[in-house]
């Protein structure tokens, strides 16, 4: 059993990121020393792993608790429930890339249609223009 200062170095984050998912209910310490110090173990620890890297998947933190759920409580619980988060967050990312190359496109067009003259003012520029409308 450690302190809330040795699970953060264990896991390369703040304390202060571990008390947001305390607070967040991801994590519970383990328990709690004499002097009411919360304590944590080797668990705990893998439970934060385990939110880094959804997290860095871009899971939400609903998505997170909910699958640490599902995770404490495997055998109560199927593996198409875990699919149908992470075919959710699919989804929306699919829907964001395409949204963003729909941007991308705009802005190539009107980029490409400016002379981008330096030595003329900004009075007739095409980019203006174009969003002036």
């Amino acid at each position: 059993m450690f302190q809330i200062g040795e699970l953060a170095k264990r896991c390369g984050v703040s304390t202060d990121t571990l008390r947001f998912y305390e607070k967040n209910q991801l994590i519970k310490p383990a328990g709690r020393s004499e002097s009411g110090y919360r304590l944590y173990n080797d668990n705990n620890q893998q439970q934060v792993a385990f939110i880094l890297k959804a997290k860095a998947l871009g899971l939400s933190l609903e998505d997170i608790r909910e699958l640490l759920e599902i995770k404490l409580e495997a055998t109560e619980h199927s593996c198409a429930e875990v699919k149908a988060i992470t075919s959710s967050k699919l989804e929306i990312i699919d829907n964001k890339i395409a949204e963003l190359r729909e941007i991308r496109s705009a802005l190539s067009k009107i980029n490409s249609a400016c002379c981008g003259g330096v030595d003329e003012d900004a009075t007739h520029c095409s980019i203006l223009a174009a969003l002036e409308k």
